[in-house]
C-alpha cells in the first residue's frame, strides 16, 4: 500500500462516473423515445423501459458515483448495462472495448465502494 491507494476510489469514480455521465446527458438530451428507438433496432426487448432505466443509470447514477453516494449500488447497476452492451455489440460484431473498460472499473468500485474522498463519508461524519 502507497500514500495514494486511498484515493483510488476517488479516481475511479471520477473515470468511470464522468465518462457514463457523458453518455447520460447526450440519451437524456436526445429523449427516451430515440434511445428506445435505437435499442428496439438493436434488438433490445422492451426498449422504452431499457432506455428509461439506462438514461437513470447513466446521470443520475453517474452523478452519484461521481460524488460518492451510494457508489456500490449505482456501480453494480452499470456493471449489468454494459455485461448487457457486450452481448449487444458482440452479438453485432462490433468491438467492446470500451464497454469492457467500463465493466472493469464499475466492478472496482464495487470492491472499493465510496472511498475517503466521498459526500458519504462526509455525511457519516457529520462534516
Amino acid at each position: 500500500m502507497n500514500a495514494l491507494t486511498p484515493y483510488a476510489a476517488f479516481f475511479m469514480r471520477l473515470a468511470v462516473g464522468g465518462v457514463f455521465l457523458i453518455h447520460g446527458l447526450s440519451k437524456f438530451h436526445r429523449g427516451i423515445a430515440a434511445v428506445a428507438g435505437f435499442f428496439g433496432s438493436a434488438g433490445i426487448p422492451f426498449p422504452t423501459v431499457g432506455a428509461f432505466v439506462v438514461i437513470v443509470v447513466e446521470t443520475i447514477g453517474a452523478a452519484c458515483v461521481i460524488l460518492g453516494l451510494f457508489t456500490r449500488p449505482w456501480a453494480l447497476c452499470m456493471m449489468v448495462e454494459m455485461a448487457v452492451a457486450m452481448l449487444v455489440q458482440l452479438h453485432g460484431g462490433h468491438n467492446i472495448e470500451l464497454e469492457g473498460l467500463l465493466f472493469a472499473g464499475a466492478l472496482t468500485l464495487v470492491a472499493l465502494g465510496d472511498g475517503p474522498l466521498s459526500v458519504a463519508v462526509r455525511l457519516k461524519h457529520g462534516n
